[in-house]
């Protein structure tokens, strides 16, 4: 299971979808180590103290979930299934170009919730009331803080048991509990801690995401 270090950087990935600007600088997330040893995430350089960004350390520029063409992580081959059917233990999610991937994700086998699909998130994010509505625990939910360009945030990261999206299942795994803005219908975001157990093909041409297991 993800640690919170890695799941918070998901957090502080959200300014550029939030504005819907994605400029490099301001969507660059960097990880640096304050005067006490504390490993700290922070969106953009001018966000972190002078003095600590010498030893800050860039981890990735989140990127537009709806890719402009077509877009694959590997080529759509490599799936092994034919194409306009669904990997076993894979999914098939249509999209429209040019739009945010929304995915319905089945929580620990129970209720569904509305997902942006983020392959720039290192994490899983979800509302504290999304999260209320499932009944998911926060009995052993991890403290922790990020920091953004507007300021530090206070969150907690939970144990999900499992997410499972269009049959395409993972689990257990920590998501970080907090209110993304992102709008009527959006619950928050499916990261990499996720996605990264598949193949995940963005075919603009089909309008169609594959997730393909990796053996």
């Amino acid at each position: 299971m993800k640690g919170l270090g890695t799941v918070l950087a998901a957090s502080v990935a959200l300014g550029s979808l939030l504005s819907g600007a994605f400029t490099p600088v301001s969507a660059q997330i960097y990880r640096w180590t304050d005067e006490r040893g504390e490993i700290r995430y922070s969106q953009g350089i001018h966000s972190i103290p002078p003095q600590f960004r010498g030893g800050a350390v860039m981890m990735s520029t989140p990127s537009q979930p709806a890719a402009p063409g077509p877009t694959a992580t590997e080529p759509p081959a490599a799936s092994g299934a034919p194409v306009g059917t669904t990997p076993a233990g894979g999914a098939r999610i249509p999209f429209t170009p040019g739009q945010p991937i929304m995915v319905n994700a089945r929580i620990n086998g129970g209720g569904n919730t509305q997902l942006l699909l983020d392959t720039g998130a290192q994490g899983t994010v979800i509302s504290p009331t999304a999260l209320a509505a499932l009944g998911i625990s926060y009995r052993n939910a991890v403290r922790g803080s990020i920091k953004g360009v507007t300021g530090n945030a206070d969150v907690l990261a939970v144990r999900i048991e499992s997410i499972e999206v269009e049959g395409a299942r993972f689990g257990p795994l920590l998501v970080v509990s907090h209110d993304a803005g992102l709008g009527s219908g959006r619950d928050g975001l499916l990261g990499r801690d996720f996605l990264d157990n598949f193949i995940v093909t963005i075919d603009s041409a089909n309008r169609v995401v594959t997730l393909t297991p990796k053996k």
